[in-house]
């Protein structure tokens, strides 16, 4: 998949030599350098978010397993330029892990490096895979904002602070309505029947919340919409960015008339919508499904959105 990826955006994206780490094409010095990653099956996440603007490197590890401390080590060194390494960190035991063990090394070589860890899903607690709640989709306008700060020659405490920013304002809630199938397992995580659908659901494929008979789409984000609202405080004339994102195997159709519905129900509150993004970000292989994610914006974060960022799989123009 990297090797497909750097053949087909070689402008974007090179391979780091005997790594499954993408870096930036176009190496910027003299900023703080950001690095993500996670287990593949996420696409376009993260390494199509690898680029001018957003992240300086992705690390991949196997299919929904994370990286090993020394892929990331070696990511945060290639992308070092003496002003400091931002980690962004989905809340995923393992991730954690991995990614901070391999801050740690990275530190004893003289490298000055700082984390985040994000946990948008307002649906679950603590799951198989974490303490506290999951980081999904909301991860992406993380990337995009704090990689925003770091293009202006911020320091590693600023680039940090607005990541906390957007972590402490974004809230996602997903739905799925086809369990994904792990290749190396070759059967579904779990078994939805065809009249079925699974709320708050993981990008792991892991189980939500509540099982319930299949609903209208607008029933759905009824649903989604009514936990996320009720998770952050919002005041008329408040503004959102809203991120309408596919699972892997939901058409733009279907995507489209969700974010309908979003729209409809924010403007009922008089929330106002200063930016949707509607499509693929944050995936889970083949699952049928979506996630809503809203942003609470204010001035600053509406106009660092904004800035330009040219990857593979985000465009700001």
């Amino acid at each position: 998949m990297l090797e497909g990826i750097v053949l087909a955006h070689p402008e974007y994206v090179a391979r780091l030599e005997g790594f499954d780490v993408l870096i930036r094409a176009d190496k910027k010095i003299n900023k703080v350098a950001l690095v993500s990653g996670g287990g593949s099956g996420h696409e376009p996440a993260h390494g199509g978010f690898v680029g001018t603007g957003m992240l300086d490197a992705a690390v991949a590890g196997s299919v929904f397993t994370s990286p090993t401390p020394d892929q990331v080590l070696e990511a945060i060194k290639a992308v070092d330029t003496g002003q400091g390494v931002l980690l962004v960190i989905k809340n995923y035991t393992g991730d954690i892990m991995n990614f901070e063990m391999a801050a740690e090394l990275a530190e004893a070589e003289g490298i000055e490096v700082a984390t985040v860890v994000t946990n948008d899903d307002v649906a679950v607690e603590d799951s198989l895979y974490t303490t506290g709640r999951r980081g999904v989709a909301g991860t992406v306008f993380v990337h995009k904002i704090a990689g925003a700060r770091a293009e202006t020659g911020a320091s590693l405490d600023e680039v940090k602070a607005i990541a906390q920013k957007v972590i402490a304002n974004v809230r996602t809630m997903g739905v799925a309505l086809k369990p994904c199938t792990v290749p190396a397992v070759g059967k579904p995580g779990f078994e939805l029947s065809e009249d079925e659908m699974e709320l708050g659901i993981g990008i792991h494929g892991e189980p939500g919340i509540e099982r319930k008979p299949l609903q209208t789409a607008d029933e759905i984000v009824d649903y989604l919409m009514k936990r996320i609202l009720n998770d952050i405080e919002f005041q008329v004339g408040d503004e959102v960015a809203a991120m309408i994102n596919g699972a892997g195997a939901t058409p733009p159709m279907e995507l489209y008339i969700l974010n309908r519905r979003v729209s409809q129900i924010l403007a009922g509150k008089g929330i106002r919508v200063f930016k949707t993004f509607v499509g693929n970000y944050m995936t889970s292989i083949d699952m049928a499904g979506a996630s809503i994610t809203l942003l609470k914006l204010d001035d600053e974060l509406k106009e660092l959105l904004l800035a330009q960022a040219d990857t593979v799989g985000f465009k700001m123009c």
